[in-house]
């Protein structure tokens, strides 16, 4: 006989507590204000408009810099948060087991028009991943969710069974 399932609140808290760490397992995403709106599987990571973030004040639009790194680390967080999934919904990662985050080999940003002085929000779609080798697409939008601003494909490379 199977075991009746988890209450709701059981499962919210495992999922949000394990995207709260694996967040914070990647530096840049603090450094950013980065955080991620989950709805199920589905992570939105969200860039909070900050004045800092103006790379050209004439016009003024979001340094690229700004845009690049918040488009990778939704690329990691969501390509980590893709492969802890099977093992956080079964109960089998514990709360202390070390992060398992890919590491960058190629990161290609395309810009498609100037970020504008306001929040930014970004989802990724992992194209394919294996023991070894990720690749990930990533586009960001700001007012409208067709008007992207920007877009990037990334690969990179997976962490091995033990090492965090």
């Amino acid at each position: 006989m199977r075991p009746p399932p988890e209450p709701v609140q059981v499962v919210k808290s495992r999922r949000d507590a394990a995207l709260e760490r694996l967040a914070g397992g990647v530096p840049f995403v603090g450094f950013l204000g980065l955080r991620f709106d989950r709805r199920g599987d589905e992570l939105t990571a969200v860039l909070p408009f900050r004045e800092d973030l103006i790379g050209n004040p004439l016009i003024p639009a979001l340094h690229g810099g700004a845009t690049a790194g918040f488009l990778e680390c939704a690329a990691v967080v969501e390509l980590a948060w893709t492969q802890m999934w099977e093992d956080m919904e079964s109960g089998r990662l514990p709360p202390d087991a070390p992060l398992r985050l890919p590491k960058t080999i190629d990161f290609t940003v395309d810009y498609l028009r100037s970020g504008l002085p306001r929040d930014a929000y970004a989802r990724a779609r992992v194209n394919r991943s294996g023991r070894r080798y990720a690749s990930v697409h990533v586009e960001a939008w700001q007012d409208h969710r067709a008007r992207l601003f920007a877009q990037a494909t990334g690969h990179f490379l997976m962490p091995d069974g033990e090492a965090g």
